[in-house]
């Protein structure tokens, strides 16, 4: 993943896929303990199958993000500076 692979780079770290309400208890929560967040969409069904990722780490089945992609995005942590 591109995008992915530039954010690790600059610090980022991938925390996990979410939708709300979890997306911005879980946004709030790391800010709470001092990270900076970074909220990222999903890379297309396009994006994911030329790079043979799911996109979601949990596990192979892609249908919710198929059906509903905008929904879902990705939480990025790194320490506040």
């Amino acid at each position: 993943m591109k995008r992915e692979e530039e954010l690790i780079k600059a610090g980022w770290e991938r925390r996990f896929v979410a939708c709300e309400p979890r997306l911005s208890e879980m946004v709030g929560m790391y800010r709470e303990i001092g990270f900076e967040v970074r909220v990222e969409p999903l890379p297309t069904k396009e994006e994911r199958d030329a790079e043979g990722s799911s996109g979601c780490e949990e596990s192979g089945c892609t249908a919710c993000l198929d059906v509903d992609p905008d929904r879902y995005k990705i939480i990025f942590t790194r320490p506040a500076t």
